[in-house]
């Protein structure tokens, strides 16, 4: 994973580094905390009017319209094994991979979690195989494990 820095203007007119890849984006889908590099969010968006896509795979809930750019809605539940939302709106986290825009369908959003200081783990063995191979590693945080997900594996659907 590459390591984005942005420049900050400060008053003192010191020059600082925010340093993004220690920073993900969390979300819960089915009481699960997990998270994206924030590097690779585009931004995030409530609940917006998806257009089905006939003959797509089960994962693609359809296309949404993103200011004229046409994004591509994958529905992480079912890309991860796990039954519909049963009510309740979903939520879009927006990415980018190469030329396209994707959106996850999360069940909520949380904040961005910086782990700087802390060693990401390894991918527990006891872990549902089909969530090992989507997943980088985790960290284990108060609130409990978050996952962190592998964007492009999630997005690969070969």
């Amino acid at each position: 994973m590459s390591t984005t820095k942005a420049k900050l203007d400060s008053s003192s007119g010191m020059e600082s580094q925010l340093d993004y890849s220690s920073q993900y984006v969390s979300f819960r889908v089915d009481g699960q905390l997990l998270g994206v590099p924030v590097n690779m969010v585009q931004e995030v968006l409530t609940e917006q009017v998806i257009s089905p896509t006939p003959l797509a795979r089960a994962e693609i809930k359809g296309l949404l319209n993103l200011r004229g750019q046409i994004v591509t809605a994958v529905n992480l539940r079912k890309r991860l094994g796990l039954p519909d939302l049963e009510e309740g709106d979903s939520m879009n986290v927006v990415t980018r991979m190469g030329e396209e825009s994707f959106s996850l369908l999360v069940d909520e959003v949380g904040d961005v979690i910086n782990v700087s200081g802390r060693s990401m783990e390894p991918v527990p063995r006891t872990l549902d195989q089909h969530w090992r191979s989507v997943t980088i590693g985790v960290f284990q945080l108060e609130e409990g494990l978050f996952v962190i997900l592998d964007v492009e594996t999630i997005l690969n659907f070969d």
